[in-house]
Protein backbone atom coordinates (compact mmCIF):
# COMPACT_ATOMS: atom_id res chain seq x y z
CA UNK A 1 0.00 0.00 0.00
CA UNK A 2 1.41 3.39 -0.97
CA UNK A 3 1.74 6.16 1.58
CA UNK A 4 -0.48 9.11 0.73
CA UNK A 5 1.11 12.47 1.56
CA UNK A 6 -0.80 14.82 3.82
CA UNK A 7 -2.34 18.00 2.44
CA UNK A 8 0.26 20.02 4.32
CA UNK A 9 3.03 17.99 2.64
CA UNK A 10 1.42 18.44 -0.78
CA UNK A 11 1.31 22.23 -0.41
CA UNK A 12 4.86 22.37 0.97
CA UNK A 13 6.07 20.37 -2.03
CA UNK A 14 4.25 22.71 -4.43
CA UNK A 15 5.96 25.70 -2.83
CA UNK A 16 9.36 24.11 -3.25
CA UNK A 17 8.66 23.40 -6.92
CA UNK A 18 7.12 26.85 -7.55
CA UNK A 19 3.88 25.31 -8.78
CA UNK A 20 0.33 25.45 -7.42
CA UNK A 21 -2.17 22.84 -6.24
CA UNK A 22 -5.56 22.96 -7.97
CA UNK A 23 -8.71 23.39 -5.87
CA UNK A 24 -12.03 22.74 -7.63
CA UNK A 25 -15.54 22.98 -6.22
CA UNK A 26 -18.33 20.43 -6.52
CA UNK A 27 -22.09 20.47 -6.12
CA UNK A 28 -22.69 16.84 -7.12
CA UNK A 29 -21.09 13.45 -7.65
CA UNK A 30 -20.40 14.21 -11.32
CA UNK A 31 -18.15 17.09 -10.29
CA UNK A 32 -16.21 14.85 -7.93
CA UNK A 33 -15.58 12.23 -10.62
CA UNK A 34 -14.53 14.95 -13.06
CA UNK A 35 -11.97 16.29 -10.58
CA UNK A 36 -10.60 12.89 -9.63
CA UNK A 37 -10.32 11.61 -13.20
CA UNK A 38 -8.61 14.81 -14.34
CA UNK A 39 -6.09 14.69 -11.49
CA UNK A 40 -5.44 10.97 -11.86
CA UNK A 41 -4.86 11.29 -15.63
CA UNK A 42 -2.03 13.73 -14.82
CA UNK A 43 -0.90 12.04 -11.60
CA UNK A 44 -1.35 15.25 -9.61
CA UNK A 45 -2.75 15.81 -6.12
CA UNK A 46 -5.98 17.77 -5.98
CA UNK A 47 -8.35 19.47 -3.55
CA UNK A 48 -12.14 19.24 -3.69
CA UNK A 49 -13.92 22.25 -2.25
CA UNK A 50 -17.49 22.83 -1.10
CA UNK A 51 -18.86 26.20 -0.08
CA UNK A 52 -21.55 26.48 2.59
CA UNK A 53 -24.26 26.25 -0.06
CA UNK A 54 -22.60 23.31 -1.79
CA UNK A 55 -22.19 21.51 1.54
CA UNK A 56 -25.84 22.07 2.35
CA UNK A 57 -26.79 20.52 -0.98
CA UNK A 58 -24.40 17.53 -0.96
CA UNK A 59 -24.36 16.95 2.79
CA UNK A 60 -21.48 17.89 5.11
CA UNK A 61 -20.54 14.39 6.27
CA UNK A 62 -21.61 12.84 2.99
CA UNK A 63 -19.11 15.00 1.08
CA UNK A 64 -16.31 13.87 3.38
CA UNK A 65 -17.31 10.23 2.97
CA UNK A 66 -17.32 10.52 -0.83
CA UNK A 67 -13.86 12.09 -1.06
CA UNK A 68 -12.34 9.77 1.54
CA UNK A 69 -13.78 6.72 -0.22
CA UNK A 70 -11.88 7.68 -3.39
CA UNK A 71 -8.71 8.46 -1.44
CA UNK A 72 -8.79 5.09 0.29
CA UNK A 73 -9.86 2.97 -2.68
CA UNK A 74 -7.30 4.42 -5.08
CA UNK A 75 -4.67 5.39 -2.49
CA UNK A 76 -4.68 8.81 -4.07
CA UNK A 77 -3.87 12.31 -2.72
CA UNK A 78 -7.32 13.86 -3.07
CA UNK A 79 -8.41 16.14 -0.23
CA UNK A 80 -11.54 17.98 0.89
CA UNK A 81 -11.81 21.61 1.91
CA UNK A 82 -14.68 23.53 3.51
CA UNK A 83 -14.58 26.53 1.21
CA UNK A 84 -15.84 30.02 2.18
CA UNK A 85 -17.33 29.55 5.64
CA UNK A 86 -18.76 32.65 7.28
CA UNK A 87 -19.28 31.59 10.90
CA UNK A 88 -17.08 29.95 13.49
CA UNK A 89 -19.86 27.45 14.18
CA UNK A 90 -19.87 26.18 10.60
CA UNK A 91 -16.07 25.94 10.60
CA UNK A 92 -16.30 23.75 13.70
CA UNK A 93 -19.01 21.67 12.00
CA UNK A 94 -16.68 20.98 9.04
CA UNK A 95 -13.74 20.11 11.30
CA UNK A 96 -15.91 17.71 13.31
CA UNK A 97 -17.14 16.11 10.07
CA UNK A 98 -13.59 15.29 8.96
CA UNK A 99 -12.64 17.96 6.43
CA UNK A 100 -8.90 18.18 5.71
CA UNK A 101 -8.99 21.98 5.54
CA UNK A 102 -11.37 24.83 6.34
CA UNK A 103 -11.67 28.46 5.32
CA UNK A 104 -13.03 31.10 7.63
CA UNK A 105 -14.10 33.99 5.42
CA UNK A 106 -14.13 37.14 7.51
CA UNK A 107 -13.21 39.43 4.62
CA UNK A 108 -16.26 41.64 5.24
CA UNK A 109 -15.45 42.03 8.94
CA UNK A 110 -13.10 44.57 10.50
CA UNK A 111 -9.51 43.34 10.63
CA UNK A 112 -9.66 43.02 14.42
CA UNK A 113 -12.86 40.95 14.32
CA UNK A 114 -11.53 38.83 11.46
CA UNK A 115 -8.39 38.10 13.48
CA UNK A 116 -10.35 37.19 16.64
CA UNK A 117 -12.73 34.80 14.89
CA UNK A 118 -9.99 33.23 12.76
CA UNK A 119 -7.93 32.62 15.91
CA UNK A 120 -10.91 30.80 17.42
CA UNK A 121 -11.09 28.57 14.32
CA UNK A 122 -7.35 27.85 14.46
CA UNK A 123 -7.52 26.94 18.15
CA UNK A 124 -10.41 24.55 17.48
CA UNK A 125 -8.57 22.91 14.59
CA UNK A 126 -5.44 22.42 16.69
CA UNK A 127 -7.50 20.76 19.42
CA UNK A 128 -9.21 18.38 16.97
CA UNK A 129 -6.51 15.72 17.10
CA UNK A 130 -6.04 15.92 13.32
CA UNK A 131 -3.82 18.13 11.16
CA UNK A 132 -6.61 20.33 9.80
CA UNK A 133 -5.32 23.26 7.76
CA UNK A 134 -6.99 26.60 8.42
CA UNK A 135 -7.15 29.35 5.82
CA UNK A 136 -8.48 32.87 6.17
CA UNK A 137 -8.84 35.98 4.02
CA UNK A 138 -8.09 39.67 4.16
CA UNK A 139 -9.52 41.91 1.43
CA UNK A 140 -12.92 41.67 -0.24
CA UNK A 141 -13.22 39.94 -3.65
CA UNK A 142 -16.98 39.28 -3.82
CA UNK A 143 -18.86 36.10 -2.97
CA UNK A 144 -20.63 34.67 -6.03
CA UNK A 145 -19.13 32.01 -8.32
CA UNK A 146 -21.21 32.91 -11.37
CA UNK A 147 -21.08 34.82 -14.64
CA UNK A 148 -21.36 38.55 -13.93
CA UNK A 149 -22.28 41.60 -15.99
CA UNK A 150 -20.08 43.88 -13.89
CA UNK A 151 -17.46 43.87 -11.13
CA UNK A 152 -19.27 43.06 -7.84
CA UNK A 153 -20.28 45.96 -5.61
CA UNK A 154 -17.65 46.62 -2.97
CA UNK A 155 -14.81 45.08 -4.97
CA UNK A 156 -12.18 47.71 -5.76
CA UNK A 157 -8.66 47.30 -7.00
CA UNK A 158 -6.80 49.74 -4.76
CA UNK A 159 -5.46 49.87 -1.22
CA UNK A 160 -8.96 50.35 0.22
CA UNK A 161 -9.73 46.66 -0.44
CA UNK A 162 -6.52 45.01 -1.67
CA UNK A 163 -4.41 43.26 0.95
CA UNK A 164 -1.28 45.03 2.15
CA UNK A 165 1.90 43.25 3.31
CA UNK A 166 1.46 44.86 6.74
CA UNK A 167 -2.03 43.39 7.11
CA UNK A 168 -0.80 39.96 6.02
CA UNK A 169 2.07 39.95 8.49
CA UNK A 170 -0.11 41.00 11.43
CA UNK A 171 -2.93 38.64 10.50
CA UNK A 172 -0.80 35.50 10.24
CA UNK A 173 1.21 36.36 13.34
CA UNK A 174 -1.89 36.90 15.50
CA UNK A 175 -4.01 34.01 14.18
CA UNK A 176 -1.53 31.24 13.37
CA UNK A 177 -3.31 30.33 10.12
CA UNK A 178 -1.71 27.77 7.82
CA UNK A 179 -2.81 29.41 4.55
CA UNK A 180 -3.55 33.01 3.65
CA UNK A 181 -5.85 34.29 0.90
CA UNK A 182 -5.18 37.90 -0.12
CA UNK A 183 -7.08 40.27 -2.37
CA UNK A 184 -4.58 41.00 -5.15
CA UNK A 185 -6.76 41.99 -8.10
CA UNK A 186 -8.71 38.70 -8.12
CA UNK A 187 -12.49 38.40 -7.79
CA UNK A 188 -15.11 35.71 -7.56
CA UNK A 189 -17.07 34.91 -10.67
CA UNK A 190 -16.39 35.68 -14.34
CA UNK A 191 -17.26 38.79 -16.31
CA UNK A 192 -19.60 38.10 -19.22
CA UNK A 193 -18.38 40.66 -21.75
CA UNK A 194 -15.09 41.98 -20.43
CA UNK A 195 -11.63 40.66 -19.58
CA UNK A 196 -10.87 39.89 -15.97
CA UNK A 197 -8.93 42.53 -14.00
CA UNK A 198 -5.19 41.90 -14.00
CA UNK A 199 -3.56 40.43 -10.91
CA UNK A 200 -1.15 42.63 -8.95
CA UNK A 201 1.94 40.42 -9.20
CA UNK A 202 4.33 42.71 -7.23
CA UNK A 203 1.75 42.81 -4.43
CA UNK A 204 1.57 38.99 -4.36
CA UNK A 205 5.34 38.83 -3.98
CA UNK A 206 5.36 41.34 -1.10
CA UNK A 207 2.38 39.75 0.67
CA UNK A 208 3.97 36.29 0.47
CA UNK A 209 7.20 37.58 1.99
CA UNK A 210 5.32 39.31 4.80
CA UNK A 211 2.84 36.51 5.51
CA UNK A 212 5.39 33.72 5.78
CA UNK A 213 2.80 31.05 4.88
CA UNK A 214 1.55 29.71 1.51
CA UNK A 215 -0.84 31.98 -0.37
CA UNK A 216 -4.16 30.96 -1.93
CA UNK A 217 -5.69 32.61 -5.00
CA UNK A 218 -9.48 32.69 -4.97
CA UNK A 219 -11.63 33.76 -7.89
CA UNK A 220 -9.33 32.15 -10.43
CA UNK A 221 -11.99 31.56 -13.09
CA UNK A 222 -11.41 33.76 -16.12
CA UNK A 223 -7.88 34.78 -15.14
CA UNK A 224 -5.38 34.78 -18.01
CA UNK A 225 -2.79 32.02 -18.29
CA UNK A 226 -0.03 34.64 -18.14
CA UNK A 227 -1.33 36.07 -14.86
CA UNK A 228 -1.64 32.57 -13.40
CA UNK A 229 1.96 31.71 -14.27
CA UNK A 230 3.28 34.99 -12.90
CA UNK A 231 1.17 34.73 -9.74
CA UNK A 232 2.42 31.22 -9.03
CA UNK A 233 6.03 32.32 -9.53
CA UNK A 234 5.38 35.23 -7.15
CA UNK A 235 4.11 33.01 -4.33
CA UNK A 236 0.66 31.55 -4.98
CA UNK A 237 0.64 27.87 -3.99
CA UNK A 238 -3.04 27.00 -4.30
CA UNK A 239 -5.61 28.16 -6.87
CA UNK A 240 -9.42 27.95 -6.58
CA UNK A 241 -11.58 27.37 -9.66
CA UNK A 242 -15.37 27.09 -9.59
CA UNK A 243 -17.26 29.28 -12.07
CA UNK A 244 -15.44 27.83 -15.10
CA UNK A 245 -16.51 24.33 -14.12
CA UNK A 246 -20.11 25.39 -13.57
CA UNK A 247 -20.22 27.08 -16.97
CA UNK A 248 -18.81 23.98 -18.70
CA UNK A 249 -21.33 21.75 -16.90
CA UNK A 250 -24.40 23.87 -17.66
CA UNK A 251 -23.48 24.51 -21.31
CA UNK A 252 -22.84 20.83 -21.97
CA UNK A 253 -25.98 19.77 -20.12
CA UNK A 254 -28.15 22.24 -22.07
CA UNK A 255 -26.64 21.09 -25.35
CA UNK A 256 -27.19 17.41 -24.53
CA UNK A 257 -30.80 17.91 -23.46
CA UNK A 258 -31.54 19.90 -26.60
CA UNK A 259 -30.09 17.13 -28.76
CA UNK A 260 -31.68 14.30 -26.74
CA UNK A 261 -35.06 15.56 -25.48
CA UNK A 262 -36.38 12.05 -24.83
CA UNK A 263 -33.45 10.79 -22.76
CA UNK A 264 -34.44 10.31 -19.11
CA UNK A 265 -31.60 8.17 -17.69
CA UNK A 266 -29.54 10.53 -15.47
CA UNK A 267 -26.32 8.56 -15.92
CA UNK A 268 -26.60 9.01 -19.69
CA UNK A 269 -27.57 12.67 -19.45
CA UNK A 270 -24.64 13.43 -17.14
CA UNK A 271 -21.88 11.70 -19.12
CA UNK A 272 -21.05 14.58 -21.47
CA UNK A 273 -21.33 17.33 -18.81
CA UNK A 274 -18.96 15.34 -16.59
CA UNK A 275 -16.47 15.02 -19.44
CA UNK A 276 -16.80 18.75 -20.14
CA UNK A 277 -15.87 19.56 -16.53
CA UNK A 278 -12.98 17.13 -16.64
CA UNK A 279 -11.49 18.88 -19.70
CA UNK A 280 -11.58 22.25 -17.96
CA UNK A 281 -9.98 20.81 -14.81
CA UNK A 282 -7.25 19.00 -16.75
CA UNK A 283 -6.31 22.20 -18.58
CA UNK A 284 -6.08 24.15 -15.33
CA UNK A 285 -4.09 21.45 -13.55
CA UNK A 286 -1.58 21.39 -16.41
CA UNK A 287 -1.18 25.15 -16.21
CA UNK A 288 -0.82 25.26 -12.41
CA UNK A 289 1.77 22.47 -12.39
CA UNK A 290 3.78 23.70 -15.37
CA UNK A 291 3.05 20.66 -17.53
Amino acid sequence: MSIIPTLREVITDAEKKHIAVGHFNISNLEGLWAIFRAAKSLNLPVIVGLSEGERDFVGVRQAVALVKSIREEYQYPIFINADHTYTVERVKEAIDAGFDAVIFDGAKLSLDENIAKTKECVDYARASGRDVLVEAEVGYIGTSSKVLDAIPEGVKFDDTTLTTPEQAERFVKETGVDLFAPAVGNMHGMLRNAPEPRLDIPRIRKVRAAAGVPLVLHGGSGTSDEDFRDAIKAGISLVHINTEIRVAFVKSLASYLTAHPDEVAPYKVMKEPTEAMQKVIEARLKLFSGL
